[in-house]
């Protein structure tokens, strides 16, 4: 048992160069890592680096890239189903993924996230919010939240601004308040915590049993004084840690984490135990 970073995105060292041209390309602000110890890394170098920094399981948004998709469509960034199933193959445990919705498709994005989830290891769906300019209530996602709950999966967001030249409306976190009570029993996850607004997404975390804040892309440094509280108080059991590797490196995150002064209980209902209520199968 160790930490679970439940949003890391593709981390192989071909990955580099995509991150550096879209960084480029549109002026982002974005930094990613670069030293050699918390940087790009092969599957084996990765594993070893989880083993030193006490890291059991790395959560992986997954996407086919779609035909004649943009340069910058964020599929491109995420780990392809069949380099999932190598991973999990080759190191049992240490790597499960998150079905990429995309709800344009309609009934064949419904297929697709069916025939993802039969095609394990599959623990969630995953929608990358800002692609498609829809607020999280919208009635093109009730049908895959729908999916989510026939499987008894969990539903992780990207809630708050877009980090891309994307419109960020729609990633307001108080958009989760009406699928909440709607699909009472199932876990939604709003990541990236909800900056700008992460006062509402820790609102809908306190109000709902079944909405959970995750801290990928934000070390914990620049987490507000608000969340750092709720993490070590009111929402203890109700935040999960992430990193949006490579927009924040795994060492990086953790050897931050002491500053903000949680303790262990609160310290491991980050790093795991809410993770292990949002996704039972990993143990």
């Amino acid at each position: 048992m160790g930490t679970i970073d439940y949003w890391c995105n593709g981390f192989t060292p071909d990955r580099r160069s995509l991150w550096s041209g879209a960084i480029a390309a549109q002026e982002l602000p974005l930094k990613v890592r670069t030293a050699e110890d918390d940087s790009f890394a092969e599957p084996a170098e990765m594993v070893s680096r989880m083993d030193a920094l006490g890291i059991d399981t790395l959560v992986l948004p997954c996407s086919e890239v779609p035909e004649g998709a943009d340069p910058l469509a964020y599929e491109r960034y995420a780990t392809a189903p069949a380099m999932l199933q190598k991973l999990a193959a080759d190191h049992p445990g240490r790597f499960a993924g998150l079905a990429t919705i995309d709800p344009t498709l309609g009934a064949a994005g419904l297929a697709a996230a069916r025939a993802a989830i039969a095609s394990g290891p599959i623990v969630g769906l995953h929608l990358h919010t800002h692609s498609f300019d829809r607020a999280l209530d919208h009635r093109d996602l009730y049908p895959f939240y729908t999916v989510a709950a026939e499987n008894e999966l969990p539903v992780v967001v990207q809630a708050g601004a877009s980090g891309g030249r994307m419109a960020s409306e729609c990633g307001r976190p108080i958009g989760i308040d009406r699928p909440a009570l709607y699909f009472e029993n199932t876990r939604f996850v709003l990541s990236h915590t909800g900056w700008p607004w992460v006062d509402e997404a820790i609102a809908m975390a306190q109000k709902h049993h079944n909405v959970f804040l995750g801290t990928a892309a934000f070390p914990p440094h620049h987490w507000s004084d608000a969340l750092v509280r709720f993490i070590g108080g009111a929402g203890r059991g109700k935040s999960l840690f992430g990193t949006s590797f490579p927009v924040v490196g795994h060492r990086h995150a953790l050897s931050r984490l002491d500053a903000i002064g949680l303790d262990s209980d609160a310290r491991h209902a980050l790093l795991e135990g809410a993770a292990r209520r949002v996704f039972p199968t990993l143990g």
